[in-house]
C-alpha cells in the first residue's frame, strides 16, 4: 500500500474477481461465463477495416448501438444507456444517486460489487438480510428513501422475484431510484422491463457478458426513463466520454442482432444447467434452483471450502463464498457438457474418497 494513497482508501476492500490461476489449464466454472463463443456475426463484423479505424476515437454517445438495444425492447434510443461493463453502469449508479447523505439500501447476500462502491463512494448503506431460505424479504426494501439495489435474479443464491413482488418494491420507493440488476434475467426470471413506461424511478442494468458471451468485450447497458439515463450520462461525461471502444460498440451491435444464435445457446445451458442440478441433487447435493447460468450447491459432509479445493486439485475451478452465512455453498458455473461431466466425475471420486 503506497504512502500516498489517501487515508480513506487505506481501508477500502476491493471487489476481488473470481480468480484466474496461470499455472495449469483448468475446467473454468467461477465466473460465470458462457461456455459459448461469440455469435458469427461478431467475428464477421470485426474485420481488418474496422480494426484500422482504431486511430479514431469511437462515437461517445454510442448511437447506433443504443439505437439497436433500444429496438429490441421496443424502447427509444433516449432510455438507454451503455457503459464498460455492467460493473461500470453500477458504479455510475452509486456515484449519482448515493453519498455521505443519502446511502443505499442493498441485499445482505448480493452483488459483491454493491458493498464495493458504497465503501468507495462513502455510502452507509443499509443491509437488508436474506430469509432463511436464500429469498429475497420484499418488506426490507420498501419506503427508504434513498437508493435501492438488488439482483434478480439474485447472486450467488440463483433465486428471482416475482414481477408483482418487483413491483411491490419499486412503487415502494416513488421518491427513490430502485436499481433492478438484471445480469442474468435472460436465463429465467420475470423481467422488470414491463415496468419501465409506469415507474420512472426504475433502473434496470444489464450484462452481454454472460448470455451473449462477450465478458472478454466488456459492455454493458442500463434501460430507464430520459431523466434517469441523461443522470448517467451526466456523470460518465465527467469521468470517461469514450468508455466504449469501436471494435466493443460492432461486437454489441451485432450480438443483439443475432436472435437465432442467442436463443440457442440460452436455451443449451438452461437445459445443461437442469441436467447437471439433478446429477449434483442424486449425489446428495443442497442445490437451489436456479434462475441464472450458475448452480448454488452444498455438497454433502463437507463445506464448501473443502469442496472447492478438492476440485481445484483436480483441474476445476468453482466459486468458494466466504460470507458466514454461505460456508456450506460454492457456486458453479454451468459449463459446456463436457465440463459439467467433467465436474459430476471429479465430484463423484471425492465423495468416494471421503466415504469410510
Amino acid at each position: 500500500m503506497s504512502k500516498y494513497l489517501l487515508p480513506r482508501l487505506n481501508a477500502l476492500d476491493p471487489y476481488v474477481p473470481g480468480e484466474q490461476p496461470q499455472d495449469r489449464r483448468y475446467v473454468k466454472l467461477n465466473t460465470n461465463e458462457s461456455p459459448f463463443p461469440p455469435s458469427p456475426r461478431v467475428l464477421a463484423a470485426l474485420d481488418a477495416q474496422t480494426v484500422g479505424s482504431l486511430n479514431l476515437y469511437p462515437d461517445p454517445l454510442a448511437r447506433t448501438l443504443r439505437e439497436t438495444i433500444a429496438a429490441e425492447y421496443g424502447l427509444s434510443s433516449e432510455n438507454v444507456f451503455v457503459g464498460n461493463g455492467s460493473d461500470e453502469v453500477l458504479g455510475f449508479a452509486f456515484m449519482a444517486y448515493a453519498d455521505e447523505t443519502r446511502g443505499a439500501t442493498i441485499p445482505d447476500v448480493s452483488y459483491g460489487f454493491y458493498r464495493v462502491y458504497a465503501q468507495l463512494y462513502r455510502v452507509t448503506p443499509t443491509i437488508v438480510p436474506l430469509n432463511a431460505d436464500f429469498s429475497m424479504p420484499v418488506e426490507g426494501f420498501l419506503a427508504q428513501q434513498q437508493l435501492v439495489a438488488l439482483a434478480n435474479p439474485n447472486a450467488p443464491t440463483s433465486l428471482a422475484l416475482g414481477l408483482a413482488q418487483l413491483e411491490r418494491i419499486i412503487a415502494g420507493n416513488a421518491n427513490s431510484v430502485v436499481l433492478i440488476d438484471e445480469a442474468y434475467i435472460d436465463f429465467g426470471g420475470e423481467t422488470c422491463l414491463p415496468l419501465l413506461a409506469k415507474y420512472p424511478n426504475l433502473l434496470i442494468v444489464r450484462t452481454y457478458s454472460k448470455s451473449r458471451s462477450l465478458a472478454g468485450g466488456r459492455l454493458g447497458y442500463a434501460l430507464a426513463s430520459p431523466e434517469i439515463i441523461d443522470d448517467l450520462h451526466r456523470v460518465k461525461n465527467s469521468f470517461h466520454p469514450y468508455s466504449i471502444n469501436t471494435l466493443t460498440m460492432l461486437a454489441g451491435i451485432e450480438a443483439m442482432r443475432d436472435h437465432a444464435y442467442f436463443d440457442t445457446c440460452v436455451s443449451a445451458i438452461c437445459a445443461q444447467r437442469e441436467q447437471s442440478k439433478q446429477a449434483l441433487r442424486a449425489l446428495g447435493f443442497r442445490v437451489l434452483d436456479s434462475a441464472t447460468n450458475f448452480l448454488f450447491a452444498a455438497p454433502p459432509n463437507m463445506d464448501g471450502k473443502a469442496y472447492y479445493e478438492k476440485l481445484k486439485a483436480r483441474g476445476i475451478l468453482v466459486r468458494y463464498l466466504s460470507q458466514p452465512t454461505l460456508l456450506d455453498y460454492v457456486r458453479i458455473s454451468v459449463g459446456s457438457a463436457a465440463q459439467m461431466q467433467a465436474l459430476l466425475d471429479a465430484t463423484t471420486a471425492i465423495l468416494q474418497e471421503d466415504t469410510p
